[in-house]
């Protein structure tokens, strides 16, 4: 990892809410607004950019927790804004707090925690299981 890899990085970012962001598309709900599931997924994608200029080659971050609250619905077609910021740097733990809002109100808040990773290394255990998986399908 960069050594300039530090709490205090901050990113930014908007969207507007599109009908594959809504909550019947994705299955989590019946109602035409956002989708808690793609609010999520809007903060791991801000903080996985974000930090990304940061590592060394071959390195990326995975997701491993999110804390996320949704506080208010969204209709599609509806601007959404997002601020994260790296709070923590622990060896390869890096924690984030990300603030969500609209044009009218917030919308949400969560924190969320990524791990660096050595993409080969990581593949390697990927294509193992794969294996174990299609060994146990055999049987």
């Amino acid at each position: 990892m960069v050594e300039t890899l530090r709490p205090g990085l901050i990113r930014e970012d908007n969207l507007v809410v599109t009908e594959a962001l809504s909550a019947p598309h994705i299955g989590s709900g019946s109602l035409q607004v956002y989708a808690t599931p793609a609010m999520i997924a809007l903060v791991e994608q801000t903080c996985a950019v974000m930090v990304q200029p940061y590592l060394d080659e071959g390195q990326t971050t995975v997701g491993i927790e999110v804390l996320a609250r949704h506080r208010a619905p969204t209709p599609v077609g509806t601007r959404v804004y997002i601020r994260a910021e790296l709070i923590e740097v622990k060896g390869d733990q890096l924690r984030f707090r990300a603030e969500l809002w609209d044009d009218v109100e917030p919308i949400g808040e969560a924190e969320h925690r990524r791990a660096v990773i050595d993409v080969q290394r990581f593949l390697r255990r990927v294509e193992a299981k794969v294996a174990r998986v299609k060994d146990a399908s055999r049987r």
